[in-house]
């Protein structure tokens, strides 16, 4: 049996697979250029333990970037969330990690088609920009120095869904599903992580994963029905 590797490996796997514009270390914290590509990319991160200088200095270098100020916060970085909470930042996006060993998801069943490509196809942008993922995001998909694919759903000759996968270290990770809302409980996300899967093998992977809101319970749910499980966590607090 495939064993899921450490949060650490999947935190590492989601910054090569969803690059920041540019990072630098700043201090106690890895600051972060999102160019609008979302707040994975364009959260401060600690390294080492922080003071409210720190903590000063982080926020002045995101907003000289054009940024809110921004922290992405793990379980370790319990003191740091006490301190942000102090200074009146709020919780947002409270993020859980799902991951299963790709030879558990099999390929895409039924009448369903997934068509890995890369560059992106106007037809899998057309998809992206309708449920509000815009050239910002997938440009930071072209930052991704790694095997990437995009992969668009297809069903009876008609373009439904659409994801991006990339590898790292042995990982597959998916980001950006997307499925057209009159598609939607037809099964189309479940054949997009099944299509990862089994393209990720095709590129070395034995692992899926991906993050997703805790309050997002539909999305939960399907993956939790495909064999994935929660394999960590973080959140944002934003000021």
């Amino acid at each position: 049996m495939t064993a899921l590797p450490e949060e650490e490996a999947f935190v590492a796997a989601m910054e090569a697979t969803w690059p920041a514009a540019a990072r630098r270390q700043l201090g106690a914290f890895v600051i972060r250029d999102g160019q609008g590509g979302g707040k994975r990319v364009s959260a401060a991160t600690a390294v080492g333990p922080v003071t409210a200088a720190d903590v000063e200095i982080a926020e002045a270098a995101m907003r000289d970037l054009g940024q809110d100020p921004l922290f992405m916060l793990r379980q370790a970085d319990a003191d740091l969330d006490r301190m942000l909470e102090g200074r009146g930042y709020g919780i947002v996006d409270p993020v859980e990690l799902f991951a299963a060993p790709v030879d558990r998801l099999g390929p895409p069943p039924g009448d369903m088609e997934i068509f890995p490509h890369w560059p992106p196809l106007a037809i899998a942008t057309d998809i992206w920009e309708e449920t509000g993922i815009g050239p910002a995001r997938i440009a930071v998909m072209g930052r991704v120095a790694g095997p990437r694919t995009v992969l668009l759903a297809r069903n009876r000759d008609r373009s439904v869904g659409v994801a991006f996968a990339a590898v790292h270290d042995g990982l597959v990770m998916l980001h950006a599903v997307e499925v057209l809302p009159d598609a939607r409980r037809r099964g189309v996300g479940s054949q997009l992580v099944r299509g990862a899967a089994v393209w990720g093998a095709s590129h070395g992977a034995e692992v899926l994963g991906l993050a997703v809101t805790r309050a997002n319970a539909p999305a939960k749910a399907l993956y939790a029905s495909l064999g994935l499980r929660v394999v960590g966590g973080y959140l944002y607090r934003q000021g």
